[in-house]
C-alpha cells in the first residue's frame, strides 16, 4: 500500500494545528482560572535564545500553509505576525487549517519531484517535493508545536501527551 503526498501532508498538518489549538485553549483557560495575564504565557520562552510561545505558533502555521501552497502551487495567505492574544492565535490557526484543507488531493498528489525553493533566515534552500514535506516541513511543524506545548507545560498548564497527539 502506498501513501500519497496529499495523505502525508494536508491531514497530518491540519491535525497538528488542531491539536495546537486545543493546547492553546487549555492555556487560555489556565491563565483565566489562575488570574495570570495571558501576555505572560504568550511571551514565555524555554530558554532566552529561543522564540516565545507566540512565535512558535506563528512558525508552525507558516510552515503548514507554506507547504500546502508550494506543493499545490497556489498562493499562500500572509499574516502580519502581530498576534498578541490567545484569540488572535486561534484565529490564525483556524485560518491556516481552512486554507490547507481547501487544497484538493489532485493539487498535491504527484508533487514528489516538484522543485521547491525558499529562503529562510537569509539561506536559500532547495528541495524536491517529497523531501521538503518529510524532511523539512513535518519536522519543523512538530518541533514548533511541541515547543509550544513544552512552554505551556512548563508554565503549569495541565497538559498530557494526548493533548499533543490528539485523539480520533
Amino acid at each position: 500500500m502506498t501513501i500519497s503526498m496529499y495523505q502525508a501532508s494536508i491531514p497530518v498538518l491540519a491535525r497538528a494545528l488542531r491539536n495546537l489549538s486545543n493546547v492553546l485553549g487549555k492555556a487560555s483557560a489556565h491563565a483565566s482560572q489562575r488570574k495570570i495575564k495571558p501576555e505572560v504565557l504568550l511571551a514565555t520562552r524555554l530558554y532566552p535564545d529561543m522564540f516565545p510561545l507566540t512565535r512558535q505558533v506563528q512558525i508552525a502555521t507558516d510552515m503548514a500553509k507554506g507547504c500546502a501552497g508550494r506543493l499545490a502551487d497556489v498562493e499562500r495567505p500572509t499574516h502580519a505576525d502581530n498576534e498578541a492574544t490567545f484569540e488572535e492565535l486561534q484565529e490564525r490557526i483556524a485560518g491556516t487549517v481552512a486554507f490547507i484543507e481547501s487544497i484538493l488531493p489532485a493539487q498535491v498528489d504527484g508533487s514528489e519531484e516538484k522543485a521547491i525553493s525558499l529562503t529562510i533566515g537569509g539561506r536559500d534552500l532547495s528541495f524536491k517535493g517529497q523531501a521538503y514535506l518529510l524532511n523539512f516541513v513535518i519536522p519543523n511543524v512538530f518541533f514548533h508545536c511541541s515547543t509550544a506545548y513544552a512552554i505551556l507545560r512548563h508554565c503549569g498548564v495541565e497538559l498530557g501527551k494526548s493533548d499533543f497527539i490528539g485523539s480520533d
